[in-house]
C-alpha cells in the first residue's frame, strides 16, 4: 500500500530544511517490519510543493509502526512542523489490476 501526503513548504524555509527531517524520520521508520521505501518528490513549477509517499507491505503493518509511538520520530516530525504545512492525501491498496496501453509499433 501507498500512504501519500502533500507538503507546503513555509515562507523562510526550504524544501532541504523539510528533505533533511525527511530522512531523519524515515531513517527511523523504515526499520519497522513491513516498511518498503519513501519518495519525496518536487512539484513542476512550484519548488515548495511537494509530494511523500511511504510504501509499506500492508495498512496493518504502517498501522502498527505508528501503534509504536517512536519518541524520536515524533520529535523529528514535531521539529519540522513549523517549515511546512502537511495534507494527507490518503492511503492506497496496490491496484489488483493495471490498465496499460496496447504496445504502439512502428509501422
Amino acid at each position: 500500500m501507498k500512504y501519500i501526503f502533500e507538503v507546503h513548504i513555509r515562507e523562510g524555509y526550504t524544501t532541504e530544511d523539510y528533505a533533511e527531517a525527511w530522512v531523519r524520520a524515515s531513517e527511523r521508520i523504515q526499520q519497522a517490519p513491513g516498511a518498503r521505501g519513501t519518495e519525496l518528490h518536487r512539484k513542476i513549477g512550484d519548488p515548495t510543493t511537494l509530494i511523500a509517499i511511504a510504501h509499506w507491505d500492508s495498512k496493518a503493518s504502517r498501522d502498527a509502526m505508528e501503534a509504536q509511538h517512536d519518541p524520536v520520530v515524533k520529535e523529528i516530525i514535531r521539529s519540522a512542523a513549523p517549515c511546512c504545512e502537511i495534507r494527507p492525501l490518503g492511503e492506497f491498496e496496490e491496484p489488483e489490476w493495471v490498465v496499460m496501453p496496447p504496445e504502439t509499433r512502428p509501422g
